[in-house]
C-alpha cells in the first residue's frame, strides 16, 4: 500500500538527478525565505537576502574556476553553485562593506577547501561547513543558521523529505534527528535545564532539518555504506545538541559535522581517479562498453558503482555527473562501464559517447553494498532488466576469473535477442562456474531464438516457474526504477521477504 502511495512521487522524482532536485530545492528555499522577509516574517531584508545570494553563487563559481584551473582539474560548476546556494541559507545577509567581504571569504574559504584541504586528491570536509568554520577562527564571523526559523520549517521539511526520499538516505536522517534529539533531553535534564523547552526550540527554531537533509547527506563528504552512514548521523547529530560543550566552547552544527566528515574519511575507502578511455565498443544495440585504464589501481567488490564527472558544452538539466555500475571485475586490468543510449539523449551521454584518449574525466564516490554475499553456500538469483545486467556481468566475470562455483539462477530480459549484452560470458559461467541464465524478450514480436529465451515479461509468475525455489534464494534485482519497485513489491506480495531482496540503486547528489 505505502509503495502505491507515493509511486507517483517516485516516477517524477526518477525523472531529476539528485543535483538537479538539491537545485531546486535550495533555490526554492531562497524564494521563500525571500517572500516572507517581504511580509515581515523574516527580520532580513529581501533585497540583502536576494544580493548575498547571488554574491556567493557567482563568487564560489569564479573561484572554484579559478582553482580548477590552476589545479588543471575538471570543472564542475554544479558542486560551486549548490555551495554557494548553501552558504547564502546559512551566513547572515549583511548590505555593509563588511559584511560583503565576509561573504567573500567564505566562498574562497569553500572552494579553496576541495582543492588544498584534501589527502590524495580527496577533500575532507562540507566546504560550506569547513568555510564558516575558518570564518569563526579567522575574522571571527559566524554562521548564523538563518534557514532554522519556524516560518521557514515547513518548506526546509517537504523539500528535504523529497531530498532523502531520492538519495534513499532516510535511515541515515531519522538517525541523526534521534541522536541530538535524545542527547539535548538528557543534558537538558543532567543540567537542570527545561527538556521540553529545548526539544521544541531544537525542533523549530535551529537548523537540525537543514543540516539532516541537505549537508549531512552530501556524499563526498560523508560515508558510502550503511552502517558508516548511521555511526556518522549519529556522531554528528550528538555533538550537535547546543547542551554539549568542553569549557566555555559550545558545540556548533558546522563543527559538528566537521568532526562527522573526519570520522567518514577515517573509516571510508574515498577513492578518486582520473581515467582515460582505452577502447569503447558495442556490446549490445544502443548499448555500448567503455574501457578505461586508471592512473593508480585500488580496491573494489563487483557490483559497486563510481560517480564519473564528464564536463562539456551547454550542459542540459541533468549536468555532468552520472552514476556508473561498473561492469568490471576487479581481476580485471581495466575498469569498465556498460551504458544505454536512446535516440533523444542527455548532452552527457552524446559527450561520453564522443570521448577519445584526452578527453577529462574523474572516476569518484566509489560506493554501493549490491555485492555478492560472503558465505559463497548462499542460492543466489540475478534478476536484469537491460543494461541492469552490468552489476551481474562485473560478479559473474569475477566469480569465473576465481573458479569460484556457486549456485546462481541469472534472469535477464531486454526487448529482444539483440538487446542481450555478455552472452558469450555467460555461457562460458555456465561451464566453469554452473550458472544458469533464462533469457525474458518483451516484445511480442520479437522470436526466441535459443532454448533458453522465453516471450515473456519477468514478473512473480515467471519468476517462480523459472525458479521454483525462489524463496531459498538472495534475490538481487537491477533495472529501471519501475522494473526494481514493481518486482520488490510482487515479490513480497508472494512471500518473499524484504530482508532477502537486494536491489542496484545509486546514492548521491547525481
Amino acid at each position: 500500500m505505502w509503495l502505491k502511495l507515493i509511486k507517483p512521487i517516485d516516477n517524477l522524482l526518477d525523472g531529476i538527478t539528485m543535483y538537479r532536485l538539491m537545485l531546486y530545492y535550495l533555490i526554492g528555499l531562497l524564494i521563500a525565505a525571500i517572500g516572507l522577509s517581504a511580509v515581515g516574517v523574516i527580520h532580513y531584508k529581501p533585497i540583502d537576502i536576494a544580493i548575498s545570494a547571488a554574491i556567493l553563487v557567482f563568487s564560489c563559481w569564479v573561484i572554484n574556476k579559478v582553482f580548477a584551473t590552476i589545479f588543471d582539474a575538471p570543472v564542475n560548476p554544479e558542486s560551486s553553485i549548490l555551495s554557494g546556494l548553501i552558504l547564502s541559507l546559512i551566513v547572515p545577509p549583511s548590505p555593509t562593506s563588511y559584511g560583503l567581504l565576509f561573504l567573500l571569504a567564505a566562498a574562497g574559504l569553500a572552494m579553496a577547501s576541495k582543492y588544498i584541504l584534501t589527502i590524495n586528491k580527496k577533500h575532507i570536509f562540507n566546504p560550506a561547513a569547513i568555510a564558516v568554520v575558518l570564518t569563526a577562527i579567522g575574522p571571527h564571523q559566524n554562521a548564523s543558521w538563518w534557514i532554522g526559523t519556524a516560518s521557514l520549517l515547513p518548506f526546509v521539511i517537504i523539500g528535504g523529505v523529497l531530498v532523502v526520499r531520492k538519495t534513499k538516505r532516510e535511515q541515515m536522517v531519522i538517525a541523526f534527528l534521534l541522536a541530538t534529539s535524545i542527547v539535548t533531553a538528557v543534558l537538558s535534564l543532567t543540567g537542570g535545564g527545561h527538556m521540553l523547552t529545548n526539544l521544541k526550540n531544537m525542533v523549530l527554531t535551529s537548523s537540525v532539518f537543514f543540516l539532516g537533509f541537505v549537508m549531512l547527506t552530501e556524499p563526498y563528504t560523508s560515508p558510502t555504506t550503511k552502517n558508516k552512514q548511521l555511526w556518522y548521523a549519529v556522531i554528528v547529530g550528538a555533538i550537535m545538541a547546543p547542551q554539549v560543550h568542553i569549557g566555555n566552547y559550545y558545540s556548533t552544527p558546522e563543527v559538528a559535522l566537521i568532526i562527522g566528515n573526519i570520522y567518514a574519511f577515517l573509516g571510508g575507502n574515498r577513492v578518486k581517479l582520473f581515467p582515460t578511455l582505452f577502447r569503447k565498443y558495442k556490446i549490445a544495440e544502443d548499448t555500448a562498453e567503455f574501457a578505461f585504464t586508471v592512473d593508480r589501481k585500488f580496491n573494489y567488490k563487483p557490483g559497486q558503482y563510481m560517480e564519473f564527472t564528464l564536463p562539456h558544452q551547454s550542459a542540459d538539466s541533468r549536468g555532468v555527473r552520472r552514476y556508473f555500475t561498473l561492469s568490471s571485475s576487479p581481476t580485471e586490468d581495466n575498469l569498465k562501464i556498460g551504458v544505454r543510449f536512446y535516440d533523444k539523449g542527455s548532452t552527457y551521454k552524446s559527450a561520453l559517447l564522443d570521448i577519445d584518449q584526452n578527453t577529462p574525466i574523474v572516476a569518484s564516490q566509489l560506493a554501493g553494498e549490491f555485492v555478492l554475499p560472503d558465505d559463497p553456500s548462499e542460492k543466489l538469483c540475478f534478476i536484469a532488466g537491460g543494461i541492469g545486467i552490468t552489476p551481474f556481468r562485473s560478479m559473474i566475470k569475477y566469480l569465473v576469473d576465481k573458479h569460484e562455483k556457486r549456485n546462481i539462477v541469472l534472469l535477464y530480459s531486454a526487448k529482444d535477442e539483440a538487446f542481450f549484452a555478455y552472452k558469450q560470458l555467460f555461457s562460458e559461467a555456465r561451464k566453469v562456474i554452473g550458472l544458469k541464465t533464462i533469457y525474458f524478450v518483451t516484445d511480442k514480436h520479437a522470436k526466441p531464438a535459443s532454448a533458453n529465451t522465453y516471450k515473456a515479461s519477468i514478473n512473480a509468475d515467471t519468476i517462480s516457474r523459472a525458479v521454483p525455489d525462489i524463496n531459498q534464494r538472495i534475490i538481487y534485482i537491477s533495472g529501471t526504477h519501475q522494473m526494481v519497485e514493481s518486482l520488490q513489491e510482487s515479490l513480497h506480495d508472494n512471500g518473499t521477504e524484504h530482508v532477502n531482496i537486494k536491489i542496484d540503486f545509486f546514492p548521491g547528489y547525481a
